[in-house]
């Protein structure tokens, strides 16, 4: 079975001269691009064109002939210490340098960097980064997660082979750091910061909120409770709760409405429910009131 590999996994060791140095480690973090340290360069085999890594491929065609690498369809790398053209493999096979200290034959992945970490995942199909004893797969959400969201994370089905609500960027094999929100989505950590930065707590997909608002929702008591309404506004309204899905009858307030089974301010002007008992759907307005 194929997979990842480092050296020591055989015994083949070239040594030069006196025996001080040793030929595979030649060049080792010298070589590469921005994104990895390699000591190849691969064969587009959509454009039989070489590139330091498939990233670089792809950035170089983002405008007009717009087109990506599939990293397991590359068959072919040129050493770039002797130039030598080749099969996919971790020895340069002319000058016996390991052209990545890491090296998956199923990615056909090269990085000298192993202080990322770089493991291979069977169930996701790619090599992911961080120590494979720090992840676990989530078989539903379709990717690696950290081991302290193992048993501890809302599942959603495939979360992350979707788009990043934010900028779009395809999530499941993006360089980028991943948030997984309490109500299971998923975005670019940068992303969620930006989101945040922006006075935007709630999730863009479900509108649940995304932060721990305990201490926002006792300020709002607060001013709610300081702020009198005038008598032609005191009457109920209906709201739904973007956070346990649930309907309340509240006392109208400019500042905003609790929901009365989860005591949250993420809520949303909502119809009179056919059944009052808290537990319908009913449908909402078009214009969302007080969303975070």
């Amino acid at each position: 079975m194929g997979g990842a590999h480092f050296p020591g996994d055989e015994e083949l060791v070239v040594v030069a001269g006196d025996g001080d140095l040793i030929l595979r480690d030649v060049g080792k973090m010298e070589h590469g691009c921005e994104h990895y340290r390699r000591r190849c360069k691969i064969m587009a085999p959509c454009c039989n064109e070489l590139f330091p890594c498939r990233h670089c491929h792809n950035e170089a065609t983002g405008s007009g002939d717009r087109h990506t690498i599939c990293r397991h369809d590359v068959e072919k790398v040129v050493c770039l210490l002797c130039d030598t053209e080749q099969q996919v493999s971790q020895m340069c096979t002319s000058c016996g340098v390991n052209m990545g200290e890491y090296f998956c034959d199923v990615c056909k992945f090269y990085d000298d960097d192993t202080v990322k970490g770089q493991f291979h995942c069977y169930d996701c199909g790619i090599c992911r980064v961080g120590g494979k004893e720090n992840y676990f797969h989530c078989v539903k959400c379709g990717s690696c997660y950290a081991i302290a969201l193992r048993d501890n994370h809302q599942c959603v089905e495939n979360s992350m082979r979707q788009n990043c609500p934010i900028c779009y960027e395809y999530l499941f094999d993006s360089l980028k750091g991943t948030q997984v929100l309490d109500c299971g989505h998923t975005m670019h950590m940068e992303c969620f910061s930006e989101m945040v930065e922006h006075h935007k707590y709630t999730c863009p997909i479900c509108s649940k909120t995304a932060l721990d608002m305990t201490h926002h929702w006792r300020l709002l008591d607060q001013e709610i409770e300081a702020t009198i309404m005038p008598p032609v506004y005191r009457y109920k309204v209906w709201v739904l709760c973007n956070d346990c899905n649930k309907v309340s009858d509240v006392n109208f307030h400019v500042i905003g409405h609790k929901c009365s089974h989860c005591n949250s301010y993420n809520t949303r002007s909502t119809s009179r429910p056919v059944d009052s008992s808290g537990n319908s759907s009913p449908s909402t307005s078009d214009s969302s009131e007080n969303n975070l």
